[in-house]
């Protein structure tokens, strides 16, 4: 029933209260290595996104090249299965005249 956005709509007071909060529990001290943790996080996802991304895309180009190899060898079989048809016509043409 509540809206997600509500909950995390806060505004200039909230976040002043909240800052107020953290510099409580925290200390002045350790902020800025929880801000560096926090960071490293980000970078780290952001890595592990990018090789997954790059790892899904040449998934999908191996894939796309296995069905246009496996089309171009059935339009090569049915081109041989053609000519051989054609070649056991004139052959058989040949032998009737």
């Amino acid at each position: 029933m509540y809206n997600s956005t509500f909950l995390f709509n806060f505004l200039g007071p909230e976040m002043i209260v909240i800052f107020f909060a953290i510099l409580l529990l925290f200390g002045g001290k350790k902020i800025p290595e929880l801000m560096k943790g926090i960071g490293k996080g980000i970078r780290e996802f952001n890595t592990a996104k990018g090789t997954l991304e790059k790892e899904l895309q040449a998934g999908m180009k191996e894939e796309e090249q296995k069905e246009r190899d496996a089309r171009e060898l059935r339009e090569l079989r049915e081109r041989e299965a053609q000519r051989k048809r054609e070649e056991s016509f004139i052959t058989r043409d040949e032998k009737s005249a």
